[in-house]
Protein backbone atom coordinates (compact mmCIF):
# COMPACT_ATOMS: atom_id res chain seq x y z
CA UNK A 1 0.00 0.00 0.00
CA UNK A 2 1.23 3.36 -0.93
CA UNK A 3 0.88 5.89 1.79
CA UNK A 4 1.34 9.86 0.17
CA UNK A 5 1.34 13.35 1.87
CA UNK A 6 -0.63 15.74 0.01
CA UNK A 7 0.22 19.53 0.46
CA UNK A 8 -0.79 21.82 -1.86
CA UNK A 9 -1.28 25.48 -0.57
CA UNK A 10 -3.44 25.50 2.67
CA UNK A 11 -4.36 21.84 2.09
CA UNK A 12 -2.34 18.94 4.10
CA UNK A 13 -3.84 15.83 3.41
CA UNK A 14 -2.93 11.74 3.45
CA UNK A 15 -3.49 9.99 0.52
CA UNK A 16 -3.42 5.76 0.33
CA UNK A 17 -3.62 3.79 -2.62
CA UNK A 18 -2.60 0.58 -4.28
CA UNK A 19 -1.79 1.94 -7.65
CA UNK A 20 0.56 5.33 -8.00
CA UNK A 21 -1.80 6.12 -10.94
CA UNK A 22 -4.63 6.56 -8.25
CA UNK A 23 -2.24 8.80 -6.62
CA UNK A 24 -1.70 11.00 -9.40
CA UNK A 25 -5.80 11.29 -9.85
CA UNK A 26 -6.27 12.03 -5.95
CA UNK A 27 -3.62 14.76 -6.34
CA UNK A 28 -5.67 15.66 -9.70
CA UNK A 29 -8.96 15.68 -8.01
CA UNK A 30 -8.50 17.89 -4.86
CA UNK A 31 -6.23 20.58 -6.99
CA UNK A 32 -9.16 20.82 -9.08
CA UNK A 33 -11.84 21.06 -6.21
CA UNK A 34 -9.14 23.62 -4.47
CA UNK A 35 -9.01 25.91 -7.39
CA UNK A 36 -12.73 26.03 -7.95
CA UNK A 37 -13.25 26.76 -4.34
CA UNK A 38 -11.05 29.41 -4.22
CA UNK A 39 -12.69 31.23 -7.31
CA UNK A 40 -16.03 31.12 -5.33
CA UNK A 41 -14.47 32.78 -2.72
CA UNK A 42 -12.48 35.12 -4.53
CA UNK A 43 -16.16 35.89 -6.17
CA UNK A 44 -18.11 35.76 -3.21
CA UNK A 45 -15.80 36.20 0.37
CA UNK A 46 -19.23 35.74 1.96
CA UNK A 47 -18.56 31.90 1.14
CA UNK A 48 -15.41 31.69 3.22
CA UNK A 49 -16.76 33.99 6.15
CA UNK A 50 -20.04 33.00 7.08
CA UNK A 51 -20.82 30.77 10.02
CA UNK A 52 -24.44 30.25 9.01
CA UNK A 53 -26.54 28.36 5.93
CA UNK A 54 -25.92 29.34 3.06
CA UNK A 55 -26.64 28.97 -0.71
CA UNK A 56 -24.88 30.73 -3.57
CA UNK A 57 -25.86 30.80 -7.09
CA UNK A 58 -23.55 27.91 -8.51
CA UNK A 59 -23.76 25.21 -10.63
CA UNK A 60 -20.18 24.06 -8.98
CA UNK A 61 -19.85 20.33 -7.53
CA UNK A 62 -18.25 20.90 -4.57
CA UNK A 63 -20.15 24.62 -3.92
CA UNK A 64 -23.27 23.27 -4.29
CA UNK A 65 -22.42 19.92 -2.13
CA UNK A 66 -20.91 22.44 0.65
CA UNK A 67 -23.36 24.66 0.47
CA UNK A 68 -26.55 21.77 1.06
CA UNK A 69 -24.23 20.46 3.60
CA UNK A 70 -24.48 23.97 5.18
CA UNK A 71 -28.30 23.89 5.10
CA UNK A 72 -28.80 20.66 6.58
CA UNK A 73 -26.44 20.76 9.49
CA UNK A 74 -27.05 24.50 10.06
CA UNK A 75 -23.67 25.83 9.51
CA UNK A 76 -21.31 27.92 7.31
CA UNK A 77 -20.23 26.24 4.05
CA UNK A 78 -16.88 26.26 5.27
CA UNK A 79 -17.35 23.44 7.90
CA UNK A 80 -17.38 21.18 5.06
CA UNK A 81 -14.54 22.17 2.99
CA UNK A 82 -11.94 19.50 4.25
CA UNK A 83 -14.63 16.81 3.70
CA UNK A 84 -15.79 17.86 0.07
CA UNK A 85 -12.30 17.98 -1.07
CA UNK A 86 -11.62 14.64 0.44
CA UNK A 87 -14.38 13.44 -1.64
CA UNK A 88 -13.05 15.28 -5.10
CA UNK A 89 -10.40 13.72 -4.25
CA UNK A 90 -11.60 9.79 -4.12
CA UNK A 91 -14.22 10.30 -6.86
CA UNK A 92 -11.25 10.96 -8.91
CA UNK A 93 -9.52 7.70 -7.40
CA UNK A 94 -12.68 5.81 -8.73
CA UNK A 95 -12.77 7.51 -11.78
CA UNK A 96 -9.14 6.04 -12.76
CA UNK A 97 -10.13 2.78 -11.57
CA UNK A 98 -9.61 2.72 -8.25
CA UNK A 99 -11.55 0.09 -5.85
CA UNK A 100 -9.17 1.41 -2.80
CA UNK A 101 -8.61 4.62 -2.08
CA UNK A 102 -8.47 6.52 1.41
CA UNK A 103 -7.61 10.18 1.44
CA UNK A 104 -7.41 12.10 5.25
CA UNK A 105 -7.73 16.02 5.14
CA UNK A 106 -7.26 16.33 8.86
CA UNK A 107 -9.31 13.59 10.45
CA UNK A 108 -12.03 14.01 7.36
CA UNK A 109 -12.05 11.29 5.62
CA UNK A 110 -13.22 10.02 2.32
CA UNK A 111 -12.61 6.20 1.21
CA UNK A 112 -13.42 3.28 -0.89
CA UNK A 113 -12.23 -0.07 0.18
CA UNK A 114 -12.21 -3.82 -1.06
CA UNK A 115 -10.77 -4.30 2.52
CA UNK A 116 -11.48 -3.96 5.95
CA UNK A 117 -9.86 -0.70 7.12
CA UNK A 118 -9.25 0.39 10.46
CA UNK A 119 -10.01 4.01 11.69
CA UNK A 120 -8.01 5.79 14.78
CA UNK A 121 -9.52 8.20 16.99
CA UNK A 122 -7.87 11.13 18.11
CA UNK A 123 -9.31 13.22 20.91
CA UNK A 124 -6.58 15.47 22.44
CA UNK A 125 -6.24 14.31 26.66
CA UNK A 126 -10.07 12.30 27.23
CA UNK A 127 -9.52 9.58 28.35
CA UNK A 128 -10.27 6.98 25.38
CA UNK A 129 -7.97 9.57 23.00
CA UNK A 130 -5.27 6.69 21.27
CA UNK A 131 -7.12 4.00 22.34
CA UNK A 132 -9.66 2.96 19.81
CA UNK A 133 -10.40 2.24 16.14
CA UNK A 134 -13.33 1.99 13.89
CA UNK A 135 -13.24 -1.68 11.92
CA UNK A 136 -14.58 0.27 8.86
CA UNK A 137 -16.14 -3.06 6.42
CA UNK A 138 -15.47 -3.08 2.60
CA UNK A 139 -17.81 -0.01 1.01
CA UNK A 140 -18.39 -0.23 -2.86
CA UNK A 141 -19.91 3.06 -2.30
CA UNK A 142 -17.40 6.71 -1.38
CA UNK A 143 -17.85 6.87 2.64
CA UNK A 144 -17.27 10.13 4.93
CA UNK A 145 -15.62 9.51 7.98
CA UNK A 146 -15.54 13.30 9.32
CA UNK A 147 -14.32 14.54 12.93
CA UNK A 148 -14.46 17.70 14.57
CA UNK A 149 -12.59 18.73 18.02
CA UNK A 150 -13.06 21.66 20.45
CA UNK A 151 -9.38 20.59 21.96
CA UNK A 152 -7.86 19.24 18.89
CA UNK A 153 -6.24 21.58 16.01
CA UNK A 154 -6.67 25.08 14.82
CA UNK A 155 -10.55 24.99 13.40
CA UNK A 156 -13.12 27.09 15.30
CA UNK A 157 -15.54 25.39 17.40
CA UNK A 158 -17.69 26.67 19.91
CA UNK A 159 -18.34 23.03 21.64
CA UNK A 160 -16.61 21.12 24.54
CA UNK A 161 -16.50 17.89 22.42
CA UNK A 162 -13.06 16.11 22.38
CA UNK A 163 -14.26 14.48 19.08
CA UNK A 164 -17.30 14.24 17.00
CA UNK A 165 -17.13 11.30 14.32
CA UNK A 166 -19.98 10.95 11.83
CA UNK A 167 -20.35 8.55 9.12
CA UNK A 168 -21.94 9.39 6.04
CA UNK A 169 -21.94 8.65 2.18
CA UNK A 170 -22.51 12.58 1.75
CA UNK A 171 -18.44 13.44 3.01
CA UNK A 172 -19.51 17.03 3.15
CA UNK A 173 -22.69 16.30 4.99
CA UNK A 174 -20.46 14.25 7.26
CA UNK A 175 -17.72 17.20 7.51
CA UNK A 176 -20.69 19.93 8.13
CA UNK A 177 -22.64 17.52 10.71
CA UNK A 178 -19.45 16.89 12.40
CA UNK A 179 -19.06 20.61 13.43
CA UNK A 180 -22.50 21.18 13.98
CA UNK A 181 -22.81 18.29 16.71
CA UNK A 182 -19.44 19.21 18.22
CA UNK A 183 -20.69 22.82 18.67
CA UNK A 184 -23.60 21.83 20.45
CA UNK A 185 -23.71 18.51 22.23
CA UNK A 186 -23.20 18.65 25.83
CA UNK A 187 -22.56 16.53 28.27
CA UNK A 188 -26.35 16.08 29.68
CA UNK A 189 -27.90 17.29 26.52
CA UNK A 190 -27.98 15.36 23.27
CA UNK A 191 -30.34 16.89 21.57
CA UNK A 192 -28.45 18.11 18.85
CA UNK A 193 -28.72 14.15 17.74
CA UNK A 194 -32.56 14.78 17.44
CA UNK A 195 -32.28 16.88 14.31
CA UNK A 196 -29.99 14.66 11.54
CA UNK A 197 -31.86 12.81 9.01
CA UNK A 198 -31.08 8.91 9.56
CA UNK A 199 -31.95 8.85 5.58
CA UNK A 200 -28.70 10.75 5.28
CA UNK A 201 -26.56 9.94 8.38
CA UNK A 202 -25.10 6.44 8.96
CA UNK A 203 -23.83 7.18 12.44
CA UNK A 204 -22.58 9.40 15.29
CA UNK A 205 -19.88 8.95 18.09
CA UNK A 206 -19.30 11.74 20.44
CA UNK A 207 -16.35 12.06 23.07
CA UNK A 208 -16.28 14.19 26.32
CA UNK A 209 -13.66 13.42 28.54
CA UNK A 210 -14.45 9.69 29.43
CA UNK A 211 -18.20 10.09 28.14
CA UNK A 212 -19.09 8.01 25.05
CA UNK A 213 -22.04 8.96 23.14
CA UNK A 214 -23.28 6.92 20.17
CA UNK A 215 -26.16 7.37 17.66
CA UNK A 216 -27.23 5.60 14.72
CA UNK A 217 -25.07 2.46 13.09
CA UNK A 218 -21.26 2.20 13.50
CA UNK A 219 -18.95 -0.03 12.74
CA UNK A 220 -17.35 -2.76 15.37
CA UNK A 221 -14.99 -0.09 18.05
CA UNK A 222 -12.09 -1.99 18.93
CA UNK A 223 -9.07 -1.04 21.05
CA UNK A 224 -6.30 0.76 19.62
CA UNK A 225 -2.86 2.69 19.65
CA UNK A 226 -3.10 5.68 17.40
CA UNK A 227 0.42 6.89 16.19
CA UNK A 228 -0.18 10.88 16.08
CA UNK A 229 2.61 11.16 13.32
CA UNK A 230 0.37 9.47 10.93
CA UNK A 231 -2.70 12.38 11.71
CA UNK A 232 -2.60 14.78 8.64
CA UNK A 233 -3.08 18.52 9.59
CA UNK A 234 -6.15 18.85 7.05
CA UNK A 235 -7.53 21.56 4.92
CA UNK A 236 -7.18 25.61 5.75
CA UNK A 237 -8.41 29.04 3.90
Amino acid sequence: MIREPFLFRQTFATILADDPEHVVAAREGMIRARQVLEAQIARDPFFQMTFDPYVPDSGESIIRRMADASKKAGVGPMAAVAGAIAWAGVESMTDAGAVFGVIDNGGDIALISDRPVRVGIHAAEALLSNRIAFVVPPQDTILGICTSSASVGPSVSFGIADAVTVFSYDVALADAWATSVCNQIRLQDHSVLDRINRNEVVGVLAIMGDTLVKWGDLPPIVPAVVDEQLISAGDRL
